[in-house]
């Protein structure tokens, strides 16, 4: 198991996971059952398991998420080939995707932005919690991933959002203070989807891209900052578990930003979380940072950072 992942990250790793979860997490790098939520826009969770289930399909239910499902015993393939995925009524995304938008808890009415939004798996998500009201700005800088989201926003139903394609950090020339809510689900390394033996999903993986990344996703935070209205709710997540891009990334706005934003508490009903870390690498970081939440790799779930922050 171990053999087939990056050297330098599995050298890291013993000193991101507790040592009596070590194992567990060791061996959570691997293919992990389809996950699904139902799009509520277009259909109603007990239509979508009645259909499913006559078809054949086994559904698990996620005890903390109502919409969301583990499919135990037909792969992806067989699922998207079902009309109620070509209708439009079910979105395909894991588990741990699904919790930005839970904590950034959009309501109807609201002016929402997600920062880097393509393909839509949130964006969709945000205006199936929206009711289809309110406003959303999904945008992205790649033309190709932009066609995508439209691609998934008009699948969906959704009509409350306009999509923009442009360079995050600069967004925020457009919009000062103009939203409610800001997700940040920044690009990242990816440790968190790494599969042990699919060199596929960790071929491009090195410190230097951490680092690079790094510099990254600290100019998206603090557009999204500028972009949010005083009182208003910044949510920052990633797919790694590298604490360049996860805490140091939030040290950082706290640094730059000391008196405009704080880290608020995130409460999720998970087993597989860590409070964040206040230290790495001889750099300490501000005691606020404990508030943000890691999620650790499992069998249904992929690494995940998260953290809320409150605009003053």
């Amino acid at each position: 198991m171990s053999a087939s992942l990056p050297s330098d990250f599995l050298a890291r790793l013993p000193r991101l996971v507790p040592p009596e979860q070590f194992d567990t997490v060791l061996h959570a790098f691997t293919r992990r059952p389809t996950t699904f939520r139902v799009n509520t826009l277009k259909a109603t969770r007990d239509a979508v398991v009645a259909e499913l289930t006559a078809q054949g399909f086994v559904l698990e239910a996620v005890s903390w998420y109502a919409d969301a499902f583990i499919l135990r015993n037909k792969s992806k393939r067989e699922l998207i080939e079902t009309s109620v995925y070509t209708r439009g009524e079910i979105y395909v995304q894991s588990l741990s995707s699904m919790l930005p938008p839970l904590v950034l808890a959009p309501q109807p009415g609201e002016k929402i932005c997600d920062l880097t939004a393509a393909p839509g798996s949130k964006t969709t998500q945000i205006a199936a919690m929206m009711q289809n009201t309110g406003e959303i700005v999904a945008n992205d800088r790649s033309k190709i991933r932009l066609r995508k989201l439209v691609a998934n926003l008009k699948l969906q139903g959704v009509q409350n959002v306009r999509t923009r394609l442009a360079n995050g950090e600069d967004l925020w020339k457009k919009f000062p203070e103009y939203f409610d809510r800001v997700l940040v689900d920044a690009p990242c390394s990816l440790e968190g989807r790494f599969e042990a033996g699919n060199e596929k999903s960790f071929g491009d993986w090195s410190l230097r891209k951490v680092e690079f990344l790094s510099a990254i996703q600290c100019h998206l935070l603090r557009s999204a900052v500028t972009m949010t209205k005083p009182g208003g709710i910044i949510v920052y997540s990633t797919c790694t578990l590298a604490p360049e891009e996860n805490e140091r990334v939030i040290d950082w706005i706290l640094q730059k930003e000391p008196d405009c934003v704080q880290v608020e508490p995130i409460e999720l009903p998970l087993v597989n979380v860590l409070p964040g870390m206040t230290q790495w690498e001889g750099q300490n970081f501000s005691a606020q940072v404990r508030h943000t939440i890691r999620v650790l790799p499992s069998e249904l779930m992929e690494g995940f950072f998260l953290a809320k922050l409150r605009k003053h």
